[in-house]
């Protein structure tokens, strides 16, 4: 068949190739074979091959031998099954990722990729420390992307392993594993590479096996560390943004207080970074307090540090006023997380606290949000309306509301919102408050049936226009 005629003499051209000095005649005939071969007719015999000698005419400066060694590597490599190359071809992948020249290193990085979508063939790189050192080397480079999906998808799979295994076998990770090369980065001289390397190895925070590992390798311990050495580090703000964000998963993950108490630098570090003048610190830190404020243990944490939380709390009110459109987003996201608690776990103790919390942010917190809610960008007024709903289920919130001037109109008055997303946001509060057992006691009845009827009649009624005025018209 052509196909086996064209085969042969690609292999014959290979053999030679291993024996010239300077095979470029030998290179294009074996590039023009080869496109003219389909990719299916490639696959069986591909395997067979010996790349070796391909791989090594890489490592001259020649421009034109490079071009095609990498053309026709690419074409019989795209034949090769994953794991034939992981197993095979480890020692060449490692030499391609360190080369210089770029497209070398493209070529090497994809057929990385290939092997990581590959669930057989990426257990052949996660125990090969020396190739994940170089693949975590290349994000330092300018093929910082593609390294960095590779890595992603390395870690991703780490932890399927880490969480589908037993925790006696996580020491499959270590010694020469991924994370601990990870690990080792995270104190590197390149600051890009550091930067990828704290979000991959947060992303071990998310479950559960993650974390015991993290733990039990003394990871934790290390990353408190790098926040108390950050101080003397001019480039700490590309990572300690991370780092803080790391422990925040950390805590509402497991136990705030724990984690709090063992690692105090991590808040100490979370309220410093609320008096930067660096909005990308403000914000990471007004984020962390949010996710530590969100559940009960995490509110009694913050509670503790008395007035250095209501000074925080200042901070946060004043940013929600005056900084730009999207930290005030985000600072009305995280008071919402601080202030809400479910119903059934509302107590005396906690409803003074969050009363106390709420007269902390300004002189009239009230006011202010309402007027934030009413600035013309919808996503402003929906993140101050879910202020209001955050607290809506609490009785000295719901006073507030009924002593402030025009608040219940505002509340009951469907012309405010124009969009759709702010017609929910306003129906969310109002059902809050309608579902609340102080309501009607606190509002009123009339005010409590009004309530309820605009429930029954959902987020976007429209009121008909009455008769009475058309007949006036006529």
């Amino acid at each position: 068949p052509r196909g086996g005629g064209r085969w042969g003499a690609a292999l014959a051209l290979l053999r030679e190739l291993s024996r010239l000095e300077a095979p470029l005649e030998e290179l294009r005939a074996l590039h023009s074979v080869l496109q003219t071969v389909p990719l299916g007719e490639l696959r069986a015999p591909a395997a067979e091959l010996r790349l070796g000698p391909l791989f090594s005419l890489l490592h001259e400066d020649h421009r034109e031998q490079t071009t095609l060694c990498v053309s026709i590597l690419e074409r019989l490599l795209q034949a090769m099954e994953p794991v034939h190359i992981a197993r095979n071809l480890g020692a060449d992948l490692q030499k391609g990722l360190t080369h210089p020249d770029d497209s070398v290193k493209i070529l090497t990085l994809s057929q990385v990729g290939r092997i990581v979508e590959n669930s057989d063939a990426v257990t052949e790189i996660l125990n090969n420390g020396e190739l994940l050192k170089q693949i975590v080397y290349c994000i330092g480079g300018d093929n910082l992307s593609v390294a960095k999906a590779a890595i992603k998808s390395l870690v991703m799979k780490t932890n399927d392993t880490i969480s589908s295994v037993s925790p006696e076998s996580l020491t499959y990770c270590t010694p020469s594993g991924l994370v601990t090369q990870l690990l080792r980065e995270l104190t590197g001289e390149d600051v890009l590479v550091r930067a990828t390397c704290i979000e991959m190895v947060t992303s071990l925070a998310y479950t559960h096996h993650g974390r015991q590992y993290l733990a039990q390798e003394g990871v934790i311990d290390q990353i408190s560390n790098i926040i108390v050495g950050a101080d003397s580090d001019p480039f700490s703000s590309f990572y300690l943004p991370g780092l803080v964000k790391f422990f925040g998963n950390l805590a509402i993950m497991d136990s705030p207080q724990q984690i709090c108490e063992r690692y105090p630098v991590f808040v100490e570090k979370v309220f410093e970074m609320t008096e930067s003048q660096d909005p990308t610190m403000i914000g990471v830190a007004v984020d962390t307090v949010g996710i530590l404020g969100s559940n009960v243990e995490g509110k009694q944490v913050l509670q503790k540090t008395g007035t250095r939380f209501e000074r925080l709390l200042m901070k946060i009110g004043y940013q929600a006023k005056n900084a730009s459109t999207e930290l005030k987003i985000r600072c009305l996201d995280a008071i919402s997380s601080i202030f809400y608690i479910p119903p059934e776990q509302q107590t005396e103790d906690l409803l003074r606290m969050t009363e106390s919390w709420f007269s902390a942010l300004s002189r009239d917190p009230l006011e202010l949000f309402r007027g934030i809610s009413n600035q013309p960008f919808p996503e402003l007024h929906c993140a101050a309306l879910k202020v209001f709903t955050a607290i809506a289920n609490q009785p000295w919130a719901q006073k507030l509301m009924f002593n402030s001037p025009g608040f219940v109109e505002y509340v009951m008055d469907r012309s405010v919102e124009h969009d759709k997303a702010s017609k929910d946001a306003k129906y969310e509060l109002v059902k809050a408050l309608a579902n609340s057992k102080t309501v009607a006691e606190i509002f009123g009845n009339p005010n409590y049936l009004r309530l309820r009827t605009y429930l029954s009649e959902g987020p976007y009624y429209v009121k008909p226009i009455s008769t009475t005025a058309v007949e006036g018209a006529e």
